[in-house]
């Protein structure tokens, strides 16, 4: 469906793609925004994802630049001149950015044909992942009246659809909606005994790329480690490790050095690898849409891939009682609230606008809480707008002289150790005396030929001693402040809209729980009806329905064993047991499958002490 979304798009339409994971959506602005020959605006909530985006265009020769959380000011101003002043094809801007004033200054200087919202379903309330700042990109069509808007998401119900367009001001509701159908891709769902087990009997069995997703960041290392001790290259994967570690795994997946990569949904977005022939859930998702992105990512390269999700009934038992979990109460809210105002030591009426480190086990350590209603009621305060909490912030070293050119001299004079390195920041970065300015000490090391170590540790020499302040690399987890910090007492929540929200979670978790439970319907047909896609088809390749072709039966074979039940039952009533027992020659699913149909013909009939008697 790329030709008719561009077509919409060129034709000036507000336009909503809703494509499947890996189905070329951002082929689908780029080619309209080229075509144009001005700048697209596009906006997306992933770092991780707008990096590789703009390391693709570029590779291509195409100017393209990103703003995201934890750059500099003079590096967010240098890249708005560049974006208003050059051929700029391309500006990537997370939501948050939009309203920042330095971002409002720059924007009636950007020739702007083409709005793209990446990850569209994060506008809707009622969709899994609602993100607040997404509800402001509206504002930007007041400035940008005629320029159109391109939503676009792999996975929004028809419900969620609506709400986009309705969000986002569409001036007609213009949805281009691919299938949901993946012909290559074999669901199946299993209850085992042992999910390890039956984890590396299926892995054993599939050869290729692989890819495991759990619940917790404990289970990924756990389940990787018993990989390994079987002898299969894995290795794990989730927010919490440093960003050279998570790009150090991912490229070791990418380049089929390591074959199974065990981790959170932390991993996954904007990785292109088209041949992973498995995803297996060890733990059940909590919706369908976050199941369907994540099991999508197997065999885009259209080759026969599979996608099984592991479940246990205390798996079930915990979905069923999750909502509760999942919202906490306003109390719970309040108190997790000034538990942080405390652990990052924000005075009242302070913070805003500032990002804070925070390191998320040590805080529910030191303050006792647990750690699912910490979570959550960060995640209600995020959505409140309060507060927002990145698990996978950027911010690059930075460094500014602030003593006075003589006072370097002299330290040179005191330190002559220092001073190779003192000369390399004065000549490799321009207007370091004025301004803070973003460094990289691997750089550094390549210019003094010292190891990282000291070149670290010469830095914060010079910090210590008032030559420079020195902010070093950070990639932990980080609050943003939205709001001054406010008494705890005076915190309030829509609590109207956050009750709608759980109902809505609770409708997504029954959801996941009938897929799951389901052992008759094509689970293909399930996943396309939520979507609601009801062209689809059974696909035939799915465990129920590879279980109902085993299962089926011909008419001779009914007629075998309708006459063979028929003689069993010719003396008289038999107990069940024992009348099972006696068909053990033919497979259980296609008896019951006769005796159904003879009972529903009042043929047999069931008595109340367990006997089964032919009706004469």
């Amino acid at each position: 469906m790329q030709e008719d979304i561009i077509q919409s798009i060129l034709n000036g339409n507000d336009t909503l793609a809703v494509l499947p994971t890996g189905g070329g959506k951002s082929f689908c602005f780029q080619v309209p925004a080229l075509m144009q020959g001005k700048l697209c605006l596009v906006i997306s909530p992933l770092i991780a994802l707008m990096k590789d985006q703009v390391e693709n265009l570029r590779k291509k020769g195409i100017t393209a630049f990103a703003l995201y959380a934890g750059m500099t000011r003079r590096e967010v101003i240098n890249t708005l001149k560049v974006a208003t002043e050059s051929n700029c094809r391309f500006l990537y801007v997370s939501p948050e950015r939009l309203e920042t004033s330095l971002f409002q200054e720059y924007l009636p200087g950007m020739d702007i044909s083409l709005i793209a919202v990446d990850e569209a379903h994060c506008i809707s309330q009622w969709g899994y992942d609602f993100r607040p700042p997404y509800l402001r990109i509206a504002a930007l069509r007041e400035q940008l009246q005629g320029v159109p808007i391109m939503a676009l998401t792999a996975s929004a119900t028809p419900e969620v659809q609506l709400d986009i367009c309705q969000k986002l001001s569409f001036s007609k509701e213009r949805i281009f909606k691919h299938s949901f159908e993946r012909k290559n891709l074999s669901y199946s769902v299993f209850q085992p005994d042992s999910k390890i087990n039956r984890l590396l009997e299926i892995i054993n069995k599939v050869e290729g790329s692989t890819i495991v997703y759990c619940k917790s960041r404990k289970r990924t290392q756990e389940i990787c480690r018993l990989l390994e001790m079987q002898g299969i290259t894995a290795d794990y994967y989730h927010a919490g490790l440093s960003l050279e570690e998570r790009n150090k795994k991912q490229e070791d997946w990418i380049t089929n050095k390591v074959r199974v990569i065990v981790c959170t949904n932390a991993f996954g977005m904007g990785i292109d690898k088209p041949d992973v022939r498995l995803v297996i859930h060890a733990d059940v998702p909590d919706c369908l849409e976050n199941y369907y992105q994540e099991a999508g990512r197997a065999g885009r390269d259209g080759k026969k891939s599979y996608a099984v999700l592991l479940c246990s009934h205390h798996d079930l038992h915990e979905l069923e009682n999750q909502a509760d979990t999942r919202f906490p109460s306003l109390q719970d809210i309040r108190m997790v609230y000034q538990s942080l105002a405390n652990y990052l030591q924000i005075p009242v009426l302070t913070g805003q606008g500032m990002y804070f480190d925070f390191d998320f086990p040590d805080f529910i350590k030191k303050f006792k809480i647990n750690s699912f209603t910490a979570l959550y009621a960060i995640k209600a305060l995020e959505q409140d707008g309060w507060l927002t909490f990145n698990e996978q912030v950027f911010v690059q070293s930075t460094i500014m002289f602030i003593s006075s050119r003589e006072q370097v001299t002299d330290f040179e004079n005191l330190h002559p150790k220092i001073d190779p390195l003192i000369k390399a920041l004065l000549r490799t970065y321009e207007g370091i005396f004025d301004f803070p300015a973003s460094i990289s000490e691997k750089i550094l090391v390549g210019l003094i030929n010292k190891n990282l170590a000291s070149v670290k540790n010469e830095l914060e020499t010079l910090h210590k001693n008032g030559i420079i302040q020195y902010q070093p690399q950070k990639d932990t987890p980080q609050i943003f402040l939205l709001q001054p910090r406010i008494k705890a007492e005076d915190l309030t929540v829509n609590m109207s809209e956050y009750k709608k929200r759980k109902e809505k979670y609770i409708s997504r978790l029954n959801a996941i729980i009938q897929y799951v439970n389901d052992k008759t319907q094509c689970r293909s047909v399930i996943i396309g009806r939520y979507f609601g896609d009801a062209g689809i088809t059974d696909c035939g390749i799915c465990n129920n329905c590879l279980d109902r072709k085993q299962t089926a039966i011909n008419k001779p074979e009914f007629e075998l064993i309708h006459q063979k039940i028929k003689l069993l039952l010719h003396e008289g009533p038999l107990h069940h047991k024992l009348f099972l027992s006696q068909l053990n020659d033919i497979r259980k699913e296609k008896a019951w499958e006769v005796i159904n149909f003879l009972q529903a013909e009042n043929k047999i009939e069931i008595l109340p002490d367990g006997k089964i008697q032919w009706v004469k």
